[in-house]
């Protein structure tokens, strides 16, 4: 069993004279009252890879005696101060869950004790008037030795401020403002590990990254391909713990890779990234198939709630969460399987050797100006393409078919937009702000029309068991209806973005 909470916290070099250094936090903000705890003995043994993936990516792993909370504590990064702590009952090894929950950090190399950790802690408990704890002071008397053979051994004083659940980040804030007058500074590690391998002679070695010249059109590309791949790595234990909308992160995440490494092939040798998007597609794709479930359930359960009740014949809420509990079963453990495998974390490993040795190509090394602007431009032309050939459809299978296609067309110019918009500014902004519009249009059609036809499968299924098919036909209808209204918005919605004066910016 597992527990998992959010953890936001400073860390500060300790005050001289020890707790007696510590300024008087009362009347600091909410803070009513300080009470005082300990001294605790905490013991932790810290685990990582050989080559320390877990440090590399802000990311530890500790067996931990001692204190309230003993067993084992996972913690990850999240923004600013704060970070994912999960935790595990204390037990020799570690524990499957946690180490499930760190595979696409570690891409299955053994881990192994790197470090041990004590502390001598005195706590310090800020509460509100209510006798409510806001946040901790924690003191430490730090002791580290490496684990390696030989490894070497360091002391030091920790100051810890910690957030209580629930309490405003702003808090740290008016805690800081008080210690600095006290001349108590942030310390210059952001964790015990990270100090701890520093001063015993066991720091991270980060693997250096292919020169790219600053300012070029390869910087640009890769500045956003290392941020997505440094999100899809992080959404994996989210997506692991089913925590809302992170499968959905995660798919994005794989098409806006996707979507930069088609549209840039001038920056970017093809050799090398035709196989990734490849891959990046299949990962997509099983992903997709619990998030489209998910979306579909939600827009179907939606529009049923809206409906007078007088036009709710037959047990439709009953069918309806049958049906998303079959598929959403299904599409479940088909990511799960998916995020087992070997061909998974292959392509973990292939994308972190495409951003620390990048395949360029000469004109990653130009000015991103013309490089950028017309990798957009070609993008603009595939989508205006798409969309003639889809206006010229008669209506039918055959034009929805054909606005689908155009729809990934404009989610692929808005991302070739969005990898552009830091070196071309706000001409590709806006650019990128109306294909969005044109997505968002054709994707509302095409939930429509995909909608219709589980609609149908609903209805049939309600018949054959005996069951009032009306409310599943009248929502087959509401449905129609509404794909052919975006239909005849559309037009409208293109002559926007397909605007010459959108485009004139970024043909000069």
């Amino acid at each position: 069993m597992t527990q998992s909470k959010r953890e936001t916290e400073r860390k500060y070099e300790p005050p001289s004279g020890g707790v007696a250094g510590l300024p008087d936090l009362t009347g600091a903000g909410p803070v009513a009252s300080v009470t005082t705890a300990g001294p605790e003995e905490l013991d932790a043994v810290y685990h990582d890879t050989e080559d320390l993936r877990l440090a590399r990516s802000s990311v530890t792993l500790r067996r931990r005696t001692g204190g309230p909370d003993a067993g084992w504590h996972l913690k990850l990064p999240l923004a600013g101060d704060t970070r994912e702590e999960v935790w595990a009952a204390l037990s020799d090894d570690v524990p499957e869950s946690l180490r499930e929950l760190a595979l696409s950090r570690t891409r299955g190399a053994e881990l192994r004790p790197v470090v041990r950790i004590r502390s001598t802690r005195t706590v310090r408990r800020l509460r509100d008037a209510d006798g409510r704890v806001l946040a901790e002071l924690s003191l430490d008397e730090v002791r580290a030795d490496a684990s390696a053979s030989g490894g070497g051994r360091a002391e030091w004083g920790e100051l810890e401020v910690e957030l209580a659940d629930g309490v405003p980040a702003g808090l740290l804030d008016v805690v800081e403002k008080k210690l600095r007058k006290k001349g108590i500074v942030r310390a210059d590690s952001p964790s015990k590990l990270a100090r701890a391998l520093r001063e015993t002679g066991t720091e991270v070695d980060r693997e250096p990254r292919s020169a790219v010249v600053p300012g070029s059109a390869g910087a640009y590309v890769l500045a956003y391909v290392s941020e997505q791949v440094g999100k899809l790595v992080s959404l994996d234990p989210a997506v692991r713990g089913d925590l809302p909308d992170a499968v959905h992160q995660m798919r994005v995440t794989c098409r806006r890779l996707r979507g930069c490494l088609r549209s840039y092939r001038s920056v970017l040798d093809r050799r090398v990234t035709d196989p990734l998007r490849a891959e990046l597609r299949w990962l997509a794709g099983e992903l997709g198939a619990a998030r489209d479930q998910e979306v579909l359930g939600e827009r179907i359960g939606a529009a049923v709630a809206e409906l007078p009740d007088t036009l709710v014949l037959g047990p439709v809420a009953a069918r309806l969460r049958v049906w998303e509990v079959s598929q959403g079963g299904e599409g479940r453990s088909r990511t799960r399987e998916a995020l087992a495998t070997p061909r998974y974390l292959r392509l973990l490993d292939a994308l972190d050797s495409l951003v620390r040795r990048p395949p360029l190509r000469a004109k990653a090394a130009g000015k991103p100006a013309r490089t950028m602007a017309r990798a957009v431009l070609k993008e603009y032309g595939r989508l205006a393409g798409r969309m003639e050939r889809a206006m010229a459809r008669p209506a039918g299978r055959s034009r929805e078919a054909e606005l689908h296609e155009a729809r990934k067309a404009a989610k692929k110019l808005r991302y070739a937009a969005e990898v552009a918009r830091p070196a071309l500014g706000k001409p590709v902004a806006r650019l990128g702000k109306r294909a969005k519009a044109v997505q968002r249009l054709l994707g509302d059609h095409q939930d429509a029309v995909v909608a219709q036809d589980t609609l149908r499968e609903l209805a049939v299924a309600a018949h054959g068991a005996g069951e009032s098919a009306f409310t599943w036909g009248l929502l087959h209808g509401l449905e129609r209806a509404g794909a052919e209204a975006r239909q005849q918005e559309l037009p409208e919605v293109w002559r926007a973005a397909s605007d010459p004066a959108l485009r004139a910016p970024l043909e000069h």
